[in-house]
């Protein structure tokens, strides 16, 4: 089962800001995808959150959108930054990428007013299966909060 980003925000609002700001805080993030022979690659990407949706652009023709046209499935993580500190902890996006086509010229139209990517590039609208943040609870805990479709927030605990 995967929803888009909105549904998610509506099922967690809280949740879904704390990843929002934590893509937010810088440009560059990890996209992990499957190559042709099973393994994984992990290339840098930017995000983008637009009508609901989170997105992935692309540069024409790159490694990992050929991986994503063969097997959509994916795991984003987001820029920790410099150091240890990671204000809103360590979050984590898994799901399936589907392919906006070149000819749907409106969705196209309304991310490329809104993010001015280079032409022509990729774009993949993401189903999420999965969102996880992981964090540090008074200087003690490490929590690990789990959400997938149709079901609440799992939290873990230890220490």
């Amino acid at each position: 089962m995967e929803t888009n980003w909105a549904a998610f925000t509506a099922a967690e609002p809280d949740l879904a800001k704390t990843v929002e700001e934590r893509f937010a805080a810088h440009t560059h993030h990890v996209l992990a995808t499957l190559r042709k022979d099973g393994s994984p690659r992990t290339s840098g990407l930017e995000v983008r959150f637009l009508d609901g949706e989170l997105w992935l652009g692309m540069m024409p023709d790159s490694l990992k959108a050929h991986d994503l046209r063969r097997d959509p499935r994916f795991a984003l993580q987001a820029n920790p930054g410099a150091g240890t500190g990671m204000g809103g902890g360590d979050v984590r996006v898994a799901g399936r990428a589907v392919e906006i086509a070149d000819d749907d010229t409106e969705t196209r139209g309304r991310y490329t007013e809104e993010v001015e990517p280079p032409e022509p590039f990729h774009l993949f609208r993401t189903g999420l299966t999965e969102v996880v943040r992981t964090y540090v609870e008074d200087e003690k805990y490490l929590v690990v909060q789990v959400w997938k479709p149709g079901e609440p927030v799992r939290t873990l605990k230890r220490t």
